[in-house]
């Protein structure tokens, strides 16, 4: 007999996500306890940019291999009664400090994870001269300052709240840990937390999975809730974390942190279809998002996506991706574990918020600071190591990244926001799922748990092995495709999460249905 193995198939079961509906405030986040955390502050009296911010806090604590007070981003608010949304950029930027010859090249191309040339000991990849400039919380601040109702006592409590219950110690901890436990071990208070005894934290046999306290991240967050958000950039914050840079050999200065403050922009606006999509333009991928959109304009929309459309769409994306590498530098390597977190809100007056926060890679740098329990992003990463590159490393500089928070609207009336985390898979993401919603009119249920494709460069195809035959047929008969599965690891496709909001006030939430800890949370 000759037997040929079927292809392996890691999840033989179906995933669905609930969604959330009401007509008062809601938010979706990567962690459902920081989407409740957003909506208890909304029934505090707050409005979508606080519920943003509780929403941004609580993940520093609940889900810190993605974003946290160490980490950047980019913030779409579109306030109920204004014509446009407005854009926070709170975005990586390189210490002044840093000098390209502290990356010294190896002279070999990186073999695993990356696409350019390898540097010694990986330097730009992990550890204190990965930092770009801590910004996370400098946006949330302005924020709160410009926009917020409620004090950031109220607003900080779920976070101060969390991070004193601690992580929880399940498995996807433990897979996410695991994932990064070969370079969290080179860092003393990195391995003191996450790596007690030499190994990840794993739950119990069976019962409910216990906690485990993140350093000094919960008095942090207690200092900052006393002495304000800016407190790390100016106070007693500001010089714990520059102390502990320092004894590592970084260069963020207290200087490089005085300077940190997010920009008000105006967003970037496409027509399509009808509508507006506003996006938040520059170093994102929003520029890349309006060349797919700008390709797609002639392509026929059908009752559902079909063969010939999937094929276009992968073609736009690859030509977008071409231009996009060559011209803008090779940012965000596309094998490489990128994880982001996005969050959206909607509060009852109709505001909409879509927040991308980012370490760049999952734990970011794998540092943590052990006077403030901040995990460190790894936003050098995002530079191209080569000199003369449109990329390059250069102290001040504001790297390319991918991040894409969108919010479209009907005439002036914020209809849909979203975004999504993973890299480079952020696009196709997002697009799809907002071509799913508002060209071929799905509900969000169908959105959600429709497959997608993901192209994450000029030249190949990943399709959701779930596709139809034909599309499967169509996309490999058009060139390279790879069939894969939207698994929880590993992670073929992004993260999106999205809030629609009807003309008669209704709102609808939903998650990625393979992020296990996500969820949207409405307003009673």
């Amino acid at each position: 007999m000759t037997y040929t193995p079927t292809p392996h198939v890691t999840q033989n079961w179906s995933l669905t996500k609930p969604s959330a509906t009401g007509k008062r405030g809601i938010v979706v986040a990567q962690a459902q306890c920081a989407a409740e955390a957003g909506v208890a502050v909304l029934n505090a009296g707050g409005n979508a940019i606080d519920a943003a911010v509780a929403t941004a806090l609580a993940l520093a604590a609940i889900e810190p291999w993605n974003s946290g007070l160490g980490g950047v981003g980019f913030c779409m608010v579109h306030r109920a009664g204004q014509a446009k949304a407005e854009v926070v950029d709170f975005g990586p930027v390189a210490p002044r400090a840093l000098n390209p010859g502290l990356f010294k090249l190896t002279g070999r191309m990186t073999q695993d994870l990356f696409s350019w040339p390898e540097v010694e000991g990986d330097t730009n990849i992990h550890g204190p001269l990965s930092f770009a400039i801590p910004s996370s919380t400098a946006g949330y601040a302005h924020m709160h300052a410009t926009w917020g109702k409620l004090p950031l006592a109220e607003v900080i409590a779920p976070a101060i709240a969390l991070a004193k219950r601690g992580l929880p110690q399940d498995w996807f901890t433990t897979l996410k840990v695991s994932s990064s436990a070969s370079v969290l071990r080179k860092y003393e208070e990195s391995a003191r937390i996450y790596l007690p005894n030499g190994l990840p934290p794993v739950p119990p046999y069976q019962g409910t999975p216990g906690f485990f306290r993140l350093g000094r991240l919960s008095d942090t967050l207690e200092q900052l809730g006393r002495a304000g958000l800016r407190d790390q950039y100016e106070g007693d914050i500001a010089a714990a974390l520059v102390a502990d840079v320092k004894a590592m050999g970084g260069v963020i200065s207290a200087e490089d942190l005085r300077n940190c403050k997010a920009r008000i922009l105006p967003a970037t606006e496409i027509a399509w279809r009808g509508r507006t999509l506003q996006t938040a333009g520059g170093l994102t991928a929003a520029p890349t998002m309006a060349r797919v959109l700008e390709q797609m304009r002639d392509v026929s929309y059908g009752a559902e996506p079909d063969a010939a459309w999937y094929v276009a769409f992968a073609r736009a994306m690859k030509t977008a991706y071409a231009e996009r590498l060559t011209g803008l530098g090779d940012a965000d390597p596309l094998a490489a574990e990128t994880c982001t977190t996005h969050l959206t809100v909607c509060d009852q007056e109709g505001t909409m918020v879509a927040m991308t926060t980012t370490l760049l890679s999952s734990m970011g740098s794998r540092v943590v600071l052990p006077g403030t329990g901040i995990l460190m992003n790894n936003g050098v990463m995002w530079f191209d190591p080569r000199p003369n590159q449109p990329n390059s490393i250069a102290g001040g500089k504001r790297p390319l990244t991918n991040m894409s928070p969108i919010i479209l609207k009907e005439g002036d009336r914020p209809c849909l926001a979203a975004g999504g985390s993973g890299g480079r898979r952020i696009l196709a993401a997002v697009t799809q799922m907002m071509t799913f919603v508002a060209d071929f009119g799905m509900s969000l249920d169908k959105a959600a748990h429709y497959p997608r494709i993901d192209v994450s460069g000029p030249d190949h195809v990943s399709a959701d092995r779930r596709l139809p035959v034909p599309v499967l047929e169509a996309l490999a008969a058009d060139g390279q495709t790879d069939v894969v599965e939207h698994s929880v690891m590993p992670i073929n496709f992004a993260c999106p999460n999205v809030i629609v909001q009807g003309a008669d006030g209704t709102r609808q939430g939903v998650s990625d249905a393979a992020s296990p800890w996500s969820a949207a949370v409405c307003q009673a």
